[in-house]
C-alpha cells in the first residue's frame, strides 16, 4: 500500500462517537470535494442556537456521524449472515454520506425564499449526479439505493425510513448539542438489533424498549426543539426577509449581498433551471452569506427589510403565540390593521410581520412501519408489538395553530 493511500484512511475525532474511520480513499476524496466542504458552513439546526445557544453544530458533523453509524450497521448484519458486498458497502457510505448534500444556508430557509419549486433532496441527487460524473461512475450505485431503485429494498431503509441511520444520528447529536436530554437515544443498541429479514430491515424483539424509547425521543425533540415556538418563529422571520430581499431585487432596488446570494435574489431560480451552472453558484451559498448580508440589511432604506433584519441579528423577534385551535381571522385582522395603522404600511407590508400558520407533528407513521422480529420468527408493527398504549397514540398527527406579530405595533 503506498503513501498516498494510505494517509486517505483517516479516523475523525466526534464528540459523540470517538474516533470515525473514513473506510476507503474514494470517501476520503468525496470528504475532501468542495461540495461536501461547504457542509461546515450550513447550520444542522438552523437558528436553533437562539434557544439552544450549545446548537451550532453542523451539516458537516452530522453526514460524519451517518457514516460512522452505517458502518456500525454493515458489520452488525454482516455478522448475522446477511450478504452485503463490498461495492453495496461503499455504495451505502456514500449514499448516507450525501443524502442531506443539498441542504442549502440555514438548512430549510432557502427553499421556501429564494429557490422554488426544488426540495433539498432533489439537489442533493442533482449533486450525487455531478460528482458521480467527476469521480467516473463511481457514485452510480449509492445514487441508485438513493433513489429507491436498487433490488434490495433494505438497503434503501438504511437511508431513509422511519428507523433510518439519518434519525439515529440527528436525535442524538442534536440531543447532545442542545442539552435536551430527552432525545438521547441508544443508536448503537438500536443498531445492535437490527437484522434483515426477507430484504426488509427488522428489529428484534429484544431491542423493543429501545424502540419505543427512540419514538418517544422523536416526539419529544419535535415539540421541545424542532417546533420550539422561539425557533419556529426565527426561522420564518428568516424566510420573510429572504422573501422581502427577492420582492425588491425584482424591482431592481439594489441590496447588498455576495455574488452567489445576488444571483439567486436577482433571477428567478425553480426545478426547471435549476441546471449545473446553478448547481455550482449553489455551492458557494452557505450561512455566512446570508448572515452578513442580514447584518448589512439593518441599516437598508427599505423598513421592511431592515426591520425584519434588526429583529434577527438582535434576538427581538416577534411574539408566537400557539394554540389547539385555528387562529380567527378576527384576530389577525385585528394585529394587521393595528400594525398598519401605526406603521403607515400595506396590508402586504404588514403580512411580513402579522402572519399565521399550522404545525404538526407525528412520531410514527403506520404507512412504513417499523417492523419486529418475534423469537418465533413472525414479524409485527411496533405498535402491535408493543405492550406500550402510547405507541398507538404517536401514529397520530397532533396539529397546532400559530400567529406571529410584532411585541410592539409600531416599526422603527
Amino acid at each position: 500500500m503506498n503513501n498516498l493511500s494510505t494517509n486517505k484512511l483517516k479516523i475523525l475525532n466526534d464528540p459523540i462517537y470517538g474516533f470515525i474511520r473514513i473506510p476507503n480513499s474514494l470517501i476520503f476524496d468525496i470528504i475532501e470535494h468542495a461540495s461536501f466542504q461547504r457542509l461546515r458552513r450550513v447550520s444542522q439546526m438552523g437558528l436553533s442556537n437562539l434557544v439552544y445557544p450549545g446548537a451550532n453544530h453542523t451539516r458537516f458533523h452530522h453526514a460524519l456521524g451517518c457514516l460512522h453509524l452505517m458502518q456500525k450497521a454493515i458489520n452488525v448484519l454482516t455478522m448475522k449472515g446477511v450478504k452485503i458486498s463490498k461495492d453495496e458497502e461503499t455504495a451505502l457510505c456514500i449514499a448516507i454520506l450525501l443524502h442531506d448534500i443539498g441542504h442549502g444556508a440555514f438548512s430549510h430557509a432557502l427553499e421556501h425564499s429564494i429557490v422554488t419549486g426544488i426540495t433539498h433532496e432533489e439537489i442533493s441527487l442533482k449533486y450525487m449526479q455531478q460528482l458521480n460524473k467527476e469521480f467516473n461512475g463511481k457514485l452510480d450505485l449509492a445514487i441508485e439505493i438513493f433513489t429507491g431503485k436498487y433490488h434490495r429494498l433494505f438497503l434503501q431503509q438504511l437511508i431513509s425510513s422511519q428507523l433510518d441511520i439519518d434519525r439515529l444520528d440527528y436525535l442524538k447529536r442534536d440531543s447532545f448539542y442542545t442539552g435536551v436530554a430527552e432525545g438521547n437515544i441508544s443508536s448503537d443498541r438500536l443498531i445492535a438489533m437490527m437484522n434483515v429479514i426477507n430484504d426488509e430491515l427488522v428489529i428484534e424483539k429484544k431491542g423493543i424498549y429501545s424502540v419505543e424509547k427512540f419514538l418517544i425521543a422523536r416526539r419529544l425533540m419535535y415539540w421541545q426543539v424542532y417546533l420550539h415556538k422561539t425557533s419556529l418563529v426565527a426561522e420564518h422571520m428568516l424566510v420573510k426577509v429572504l422573501m422581502r430581499a427577492k420582492e425588491l431585487a425584482e424591482k431592481n432596488i439594489d441590496l447588498y449581498s455576495s455574488s452567489s446570494l445576488r444571483y439567486f435574489l436577482y433571477n428567478k431560480i425553480n426545478k426547471d433551471n435549476f441546471d449545473t451552472r446553478v448547481l455550482t453558484l449553489f455551492s458557494y451559498l452557505d450561512d455566512y452569506d446570508l448572515l452578513s448580508a442580514i447584518k448589512e440589511w439593518t441599516n437598508h432604506p427599505d423598513k421592511i427589510i431592515s426591520n425584519l433584519s434588526r429583529m434577527i441579528v438582535n434576538r427581538n423577534l416577534l411574539k408566537i403565540e400557539i394554540f389547539d385551535e385555528v387562529v380567527s381571522d378576527t384576530d389577525f385582522s385585528t394585529f394587521t390593521n393595528r400594525l398598519m395603522i401605526s406603521s403607515g404600511i400595506t396590508k402586504k407590508e404588514a403580512s411580513y410581520f402579522v402572519f399565521k400558520g399550522d404545525i404538526s407533528n407525528q412520531a410514527y407513521n403506520k404507512n412504513q412501519p417499523i417492523k419486529i422480529l418475534n423469537k418465533n420468527g413472525d414479524i409485527e408493527d411496533i405498535v402491535l408489538a408493543s405492550d406500550q398504549l402510547n405507541l398507538q397514540a404517536l401514529s397520530k398527527p397532533v396539529k397546532k395553530f400559530f400567529i406571529c406579530y410584532p411585541k410592539k405595533m409600531e416599526l422603527a
